[in-house]
C-alpha cells in the first residue's frame, strides 16, 4: 500500500506566542516556519510524489504552499478529516494559563477520556483522522500503484495520534511521541501492518524513494515486502 509522509505546518505565530491555536483563523506562519516551508521542496526532492492532502487551515496550506510551486503537477487536496483537533473553549487561549485545569492532567495522562469544552474528544480526533489516511491510502493505491508515496500536511496532536495507531499503542500514550514544526513523519502501509519509517525527521529522505526488491523480501535497506514481513535482524540499515 501506499507511504504516507506526514508532515508538520511550519512553527506558527500561535507557536511562538504560547497560544493553543486550534482553528482558529489567521494564525500563519513566522519568520522562522515561512524559512521552514521553503526548505521542503530540496527535503522532497527526488521522491516521486502522487499528491498532497492538506489541513484546511492556513498555516497548513503556506508550509505546502513552495512544494507546489515548485511542482505544478502535483495536485493538492483539502481533507476536512486531518484538522486541528476542535478545542473548542480552550481554542485562542495561553498554555500557561491551562496547565493548572484539571482537564490538562487528563490530557496528558488519559487523553482517549479527554473531551474539550464546547469542542471534541481525543478519541473523535484520533478516529476521524485515521479513517482519513485509510481513505486516503485506497485512494493513491488505485490511481498510483502500491509504490506511491503522498504527502499529508496536518498538526501535532493529529499526527501524533497516527502515529499511535500505527504503532498500536493505546491512544493515552500517544503524548510520549513528539514531533516538531515540519519534521516529516514517514508511515509505509502494508496488507497486514503499517511500519513507522520515520518520526519527526529533519534530514534527508531520499531513501525512502522505491526501489526494486525481489520476491517482497527486505532489501539491505531494511524497507519490506507488501506483505508486510518486518526484516529479520532489524535489517542492515541505510549503507
Amino acid at each position: 500500500m501506499a507511504t504516507l509522509i506526514l508532515v508538520r505546518h511550519g512553527r506558527s505565530t500561535a507557536n511562538t506566542a504560547g497560544l493553543l491555536a486550534g482553528r482558529t483563523p489567521g494564525v500563519a506562519l513566522d519568520e522562522r516556519g515561512a524559512e521552514q516551508a521553503a526548505a521542503l521542496p530540496g527535503r522532497l526532492a527526488g521522491l516521486p510524489l502522487a499528491a498532497v492532502v492538506s489541513s484546511p487551515l492556513q498555516r497548513c496550506r503556506e508550509t505546502v504552499r513552495p512544494l507546489l510551486d515548485a511542482r505544478p503537477d502535483l495536485p493538492l487536496h483539502t481533507e476536512e478529516r486531518i484538522n486541528e483537533c476542535d478545542y473548542g473553549e480552550w481554542s485562542g487561549r495561553k498554555l500557561g494559563e491551562l496547565t493548572d485545569h484539571p482537564l490538562m492532567d487528563v490530557v496528558q495522562r488519559h487523553a482517549s477520556a479527554a473531551a474539550f469544552p464546547g469542542g471534541e474528544s481525543m478519541r473523535a480526533m484520533q478516529a476521524r483522522a485515521v479513517d482519513a489516511v485509510h481513505d486516503w491510502n485506497a485512494t493513491i493505491d488505485a490511481g498510483h500503484g502500491a509504490d506511491a508515496l503522498y504527502v499529508m500536511c496536518s498538526h501535532g496532536d493529529i499526527i501524533k495520534s497516527l502515529v499511535a495507531d500505527a504503532l498500536g499503542m493505546h491512544l493515552d500514550l500517544f503524548q510520549r511521541i513528539h514531533v516538531d514544526p515540519c519534521s516529516l513523519t514517514v508511515i509505509r502501509y502494508t496488507r497486514l501492518r503499517p511500519f513507522l519509517v520515520r518520526l519527526g525527521d529533519t534530514g534527508d529522505l531520499s531513501g525512502l524513494a522505491p526501489r526494486p526488491v525481489d520476491d517482497g523480501a527486505a532489501d539491505a535497506s531494511g524497507s519490506t515486502g507488501s506483505d508486510g514481513d518486518a526484516a529479520v535482524g532489524g535489517g542492515a540499515g541505510a549503507p
